[in-house]
Formats: C-alpha cells, structure tokens, sequence
C-alpha cells in the first residue's frame, strides 16, 4: 500500500498554507497566510479563489461543520469554523462570507474543532485556555487553563472527553467536572499535533522530538517511532481507522494503525502543516510551507484469498491475479473503490455509488447495484451473504445482490463500528454494543430481527473482540469473545430455557479467527500460537479442552503478531513490523469436523487411528459424546487413557431406560440440573433420588423423596452409611426429624431398588415393542 501523490507546477498560493478541509469527496477548501480561501474542485482540476479576507486576518486552523448532525444527514458541509493569530475565531459561509466573528483568546487561536454531532466546538490558544462554545459561537465553559500553549486539540469518540497537549504531555479530560484527569508525558519535545478517532479508539500524536506515537485512550503506548529527520508538523487518522497519515518537512508517510510504515514519499512540499482525509478516506490533502497543496491517495492495496491476489492499481482499477496459473483479469470500475473485501469465493467492491459483487469463477460479468446512503466503511462475508456498513445503518444482502435486512437497535452508531466489535455469519450478526461494552446485541441474519426476545448477551466485563464460527446449523452458532483482561470465552448465541453457560477457553488471547470451513478457532496467546481444534468440546467435557489444543512456539513470528484470516489450513498473520507470514495447520481436524457432521464415526476412527495424534482422539471423543455416539466415545476415551471416562460410558450404557442414559449422558457434561428434569419428566423418581444420593446433594435428595412420598427410607439408609463411615453424628434437623418415624431395613430398600429397576426395564422394552409395531403397521 502506498500513496500516490501529485502537486501543480506552480503553487496557487502566493505565501505558507496553513490548514485545508474537504466538503464532499472531490471538493477542498485551503487557507493561506496570503489571506485568500480557494476552493479545489477535484473532478474537474479547477481552482477557484472563494474569499479573500481582510488583511489582519491570519487563517491557522480551519474546520467543516460534520456532515451527520444526529441522524438528519446535510448532502455537505455548509458552514466551517477558521481560527486566526488575532484572537477570534470566524464562523464562515460556504461562500466565503463571514457569518460571526467571536473574541476567543489572548494571542492566536492555534486549533479549532466541531464535536462529531456539531453541538459543540472547541478551541485552543496560545493563551494555554481551552474554551468549549456553542453552535451558535456563544461561550459555554473554559476547560482548561495552563501557562503554555496548547497547539492542538481532538475530541473523544463519544465527544464526551477532549484530549490537548500541554508542553510535552497529552492531557484527557473528560467534560464532567468531577471526572478524573488522564495526563501523561509522551514525547521528549513538545506535542505539536494530536489526534483522536472514533472507530478504533486510537491516539496519535506528533512532537519536536521528530517522532510519532500511538497511544490508547489509557495513555498506554502501543507504537514509537525511531526519530526522523525533522519535527512531526501534522498527522491524520483516515476516518476508518485503519491508517494515518503524518506530515513532515518534504515528507508524507503512510503507516498502518499498529504503527509501521507503509510507505514514505518526499515530495517538495516544505513542512507540511496540515492533514485532511476526505469522509471516505480514499484522498489526503496536505497544507504546504511553500504554498502548495499537495493530494494523494492510497494505491496498491492488496486482498488475497486461496489463489487469487487482487491488487488495486489506480482509484478506479483493479488487478487480478491467479497464482496458480497467473492468469490476469483487470476490473475497471465507474467511480473510485472505497472499500473491498475478498472471501468465499466473491469479491465485493464498494465504489462511491454502486457495489460491484465479483464470483472468483467469473470476473468479466459483475453484479452491480446501487448504494443509498454514504460511504461504506466495512464489509464482512459469509458463506452465503455479505454485510455492508455505512454512516446509516448495516445491510445484509445475498451475493445475488438482493436486500435481505436491515438490523436496527436503539442508539445505533453505525459509523463507528468495526471488525473487532461486529461478526457476521451466514445466520447471525453479532455487535458489541458501544453504550454498554458488555453487552452484544445479537441478530437474525435473514430476518434482521434481535435474538434472545430482544435481550443482549452479557459478559462481566467489557468485551474488546467478538467472532461467530461459520459452521454447522444455526442452532449451534457460538461466539468467540476476547474481554478486557484478554481471556477469550465461547458461548452459543441461541439457546432454549436456560441462559447459555459463557465458558472459558484461553487467557492472555490478542487475536482471534475461526476457520471459514469448519469450526476451529485460532488465536495469538501470550506468545504463542494456539489452534482449538474442538472448542465446543468445553460444553460436553471441560477437562478434554487442554487436549485438543494444537501449539506452536511464537518464537518464528515477532513481536504481537495479528491474525488476519484462516482459511483452509493457512492462517495468515500480520506481524508488529507489518510483514505478512504465513502458518499452517494440519488439515485432519477439519475431515474430522466433516465426518462428525455427517456421522460418518467409522471413518472418523480410521483418520484418527492413521493420524496416531493424541488431540485428534481428544477430538474425536468430544465430538461423539456431544452427538451422544457412545461406542465411538469409548475408543476415543480409552484411546487417550481416560479410564474412569470409559468405565462411566460402560455404565451409562447398563441403564435400563433411554431417559435414564440420556440423563446420565447430561450428568458427564455436568449438567446435573438437565439430568434431574429429564428423569422427573420421564416419572423416574428414584433415579432421580439416586442421582442426588450419588452427588451428595442429600438435602434435594429428601426434599424429592418427601415430595413424592417414597423412598425416604433409602435416602436415610445411604445418609446414614456415609455417616457412619466418617464417624459423624447427625445434625441436620430435617435428617433427625424425619429418622424418628422411618425404620430403616436394608433388605426392603434393596427389594425396592430392584422392583424399581425391573418396571423401569419393562416400561422401555415396551415403548420399543410399541414404536416397533408402529412401525410395522
């Protein structure tokens, strides 16, 4: 990826250009210390002078009003604010004219920015004040006051905190007056630009020192870069999130939001004092020290998937290239391409207006149909649909290109979502929600309706990542989460009576993928790299997960690396550097995920006899308890040594009804609750009892009997032996109460159990004389 630059032979400014800001796409508006406003219109190459203004008048920082104000959208920008060295900022026309002029600070207003709903505005002096203001230009409260300069401001996702510099710290202050103060020293020279964006949470700032930071919105860095030549003058986040660009002497760099350097271009610009990306992050334009203003834009963006590698050339151009054969295939397209997402087989392509949806079998006949609203910041696919995110909403269509539905909750802010916080599947949408980090709101895919009646998924703490397996029927959907302490959880996203148990299946998890064709997940732990090959198995049996784990040292990647997909046996990784490396995983889980889909036990016993690996037995016994195979269970079970496991299966077998080993069945995944209900359900009362006896739960135990007045006797019986073998003394009450009227007899219980047992038999091998005659007939 890199940006392609051009600047005119002449500069159209006669002195330094202060600060530039885009109204629509192709449109730019620039200011200069020549005192003229132009207007840059992209599509037809012209330049025009807007205004020229007054001679005091000295332009530093210039800023659009947003475009979405609430959800009423305006076609563009009408009015932008522009701060000057006289102490006032002006709210202007769109024509140049100037509305208001407001007395703001002592000396000059260095930065001046719209909150992202347009309710507010803040500016910066040199007077160290920081002041917030109406619409309308009326002051509402000072901030901050300090005794040095704040060069630059930036306003918090939610425009609820605001973030300056003060000297060589980074200040966050939240707009409550109670709040606490973030405040922390980030650079060895003074901070002279900052940034915040909204769709990552991210900071970027710049200094003196001739270096660039990430930060978090903790004020923890997450990116350093060495010292360059010269002072950091300006950096931008792209409005997505997922680059920045900065600006310094004769130089433009485009860097990924983890840090690293895409590409460094050196045109002869002179300082570079500020940077603006047009709404749908496709242009850059730069304000230049010797009157220039420089455009550019990202080419040579690159998606893969199996064999194709898709490159895009010019803004409107893209290349396709098959690997295998190298055959090419160029995609022309009407408008520029502002997104593109490569998967299953498809490509879909979001331009300005339209979105192109390519097959990989055929790429000269594209689907295309038109887009409504803005630009789309996010695409995610599936198997057989795909969803698009816009500063309006989210779309699911088919890759025939038919609307399919529209979720939509309260206080959605579509225009701040991305990969981390929404996961897509073929039958459900996942998004965490932003008011509450620890809920995720779930969705029908198809019929774009909430889940769970409307109730979100609640983790205890807030979750950071979410991923949907691709897998399987919809009922068995499950998501992967990654919270703040960086454990990551698996739970099923639907669910009848009972809430799904959130389980957990790793710790110290950075980053996360399912397989696209069979539910395995991988993921970057501490510093290793981790595959479950069975994560559901923590559902059937807990302490069989440790075993199906595959694990390779994270000595061969560097520092943090970031999964960018799996995709067959091939997961792709994005190491700290930004360098691509590969890592294979062995293909047998995913026919062994395939055999058990499709029941095929026999040939699953055979790949796992001829693979001789501990964890695909491991595996292999989950699987078949959880599809309740209990022969094929066995040999697994007795394959990786799991002895008292075996002799439970051989006991579950010896029950004498369908219910009790169904029960007996949910007592090995542990659930004791499911397995009482069943045999109550089934009227089995004593196993019941002896269900609780076994698991020492001897108060259930006698509140069943007493219930269904039988067999207190037993329960007293076995209560008593327990006791006598520890040498205790009763002295639970009810125990006492209920021992003064029952005679304990050993021989009746026994007599008992075994009448209980024989009609339990007979109850069975009757139900099976009926369905057979049943059938028969």
């Amino acid at each position: 990826m890199r940006l392609k630059t051009s600047l005119l032979k002449e500069p159209k400014h006669k002195e330094l250009v202060t600060c530039v800001g885009w109204t629509t796409a192709d449109e730019l508006f620039s200011c200069s210390d020549d005192h003229q406003i132009l207007k840059w219109n992209l599509l037809t190459s012209e330049t025009s002078l807007v205004v020229k203004l007054q001679e005091d008048i000295y332009p530093i920082d210039l800023h659009w009003f947003p475009k979405t104000v609430g959800s009423k959208k305006q076609s563009q920008a009408e009015i932008f604010v522009l701060t000057s060295t006289d102490g006032k900022f002006h709210l202007a026309s769109k024509m140049g004219r100037i509305e208001k002029s407001v007395e703001a600070h002592k000396g000059a207003v260095l930065a001046g920015r719209w909150n992202y709903d347009g309710t507010a505005l803040i500016t910066a002096g040199e007077d160290g004040q920081i002041k917030i203001w109406s619409k309308s230009g009326m002051l509402r409260s000072t901030l901050a006051s300090q005794g040095s300069p704040v060069y630059s401001v930036a306003w918090g996702p939610d425009s609820d905190r605001v973030l300056y510099t003060s000297g060589r710290q980074l200040v966050i202050k939240p707009l409550q007056p109670s709040a606490k103060v973030t405040q922390w020293k980030a650079h060895d020279g003074i901070v002279l630009k900052v940034d915040w964006n909204s769709v990552n949470d991210l900071i970027l700032s710049g200094g003196e020192d001739c270096k660039y930071k990430v930060w978090d919105s903790f004020g923890r860095v997450l990116y350093s870069s060495s010292s360059h030549d010269y002072p950091v003058t300006s950096l931008s986040w792209a409005p997505d999130g997922e680059v920045f660009a900065v600006g310094s002497f004769n130089t433009l760099r485009l860097c990924d939001k983890t840090g690293w350097s895409y590409a460094l271009e050196k045109p002869n610009t002179g300082s570079v004092f500020s940077l603006a990306w047009s709404a749908d992050g496709t242009q850059l334009a730069g304000a230049c020290g010797n009157g220039h203003v420089i455009f550019a834009h990202v080419v040579e963006q690159h998606w893969e998937w199996k064999n194709f590698v898709i490159t895009l050339t010019k803004r409107r151009t893209m290349q396709v290239r098959n690997v295998v054969n190298d055959a090419v295939d160029v995609l022309e397209f009407r408008d520029r391409v502002i997104k593109a997402s490569l998967a299953y087989g498809h490509l879909v392509v979001a331009t300005s207006l339209q979105c192109y949806v390519y097959n990989s079998r055929n790429w000269n006949t594209p689907l295309i149909f038109d887009l409504k609203e803005g630009t789309v910041s996010l695409i995610l696919q599936a198997e057989k649909h795909f969803l698009l995110v816009d500063g309006a909403g989210l779309y699911t269509y088919s890759y025939e290109g038919r609307l399919i539905s529209s979720p939509k909750f309260p206080g959605m802010r579509a225009d701040i979502l991305n990969a981390q916080v929404v996961s897509f599947s073929t039958d459900t949408i996942a998004i965490r929600d932003k008011a509450d980090e620890k809920a995720i709101l779930l969705f029908d895919t198809l019929t774009g309706k909430a889940l769970r009646d409307g109730k979100p998924l609640i983790h205890k703490l807030e979750v950071l990542e979410i991923a949907l397996d691709q897998c399987g029927p919809p009922n068995e959907r499950k998501i992967a989460l990654i919270d703040k302490n960086r454990d990551l959880y698996l739970t099923s996203v639907r669910h009848l009576g009972r809430e799904p148990k959130i389980c957990k299946i790793g710790s110290m998890v950075h980053s996360m993928a399912w397989n696209d064709a069979a539910n395995i997940l991988c993921g970057i732990q501490d510093n290793q790299f981790t595959v479950w090959y069975y994560p559901s198995a923590v559902f059937t049996d807990k302490e069989l997960l440790p075993k199906t784990l595959y694990i390779k040292d994270g000595s061969e990647f560097s520092h943090a690396p970031h999964i960018l997909s799996y995709v067959g046996t091939k997961v792709t990784l994005r190491q700290g550097d930004g360098s691509l490396v590969y890592s294979s995983v062995p293909p047998y889980p995913a026919l062994l995920h395939e055999y058990s889909t499709s029941a095929r036990w026999e040939d699953a016993l055979r790949l796992c006899r001829f693979a001789k690996e501990q964890s695909l037995w491991a595996c292999l016994a989950g699987m078949a308890m959880a599809n309740r195979d209990l022969t094929t269970a066995e040999m697994a079970y007795a394959a990786i040594g799991e002895l008292p496991r075996v002799q439970y299966i051989n006991f579950i077998k010896e029950q004498p009804s369908k219910e009790s080993s169904l029960a007996h069945m949910l007592m090995f995944s542990g659930q004791v609750q499911e397995a009482e209900a069943t045999l109550l359900q089934a009227g089995l009362i004593y196993q019941a009892i002896q269900v609780n006896i076994d698991l020492f739960n001897w108060e259930r135990a006698l509140e069943l009997a007493v219930k269904h007045k039988t067999h207190v006797d037993t329960v007293l019986a076995y209560r008593g032996k327990f006791l006598q073998k520890f040498g205790r003394k009763e002295t639970n009450k009810r125990f006492l109460q209920y021992a003064e009227g029952v005679v304990v007899d050993w021989e009746k219980i026994q007599a008992k159990i075994e009448m209980e047992l024989s009609k339990e038999r007979e109850k069975a091998a009757n139900a099976s004389v009926r369905s057979s005659v049943a059938l028969r007939r």
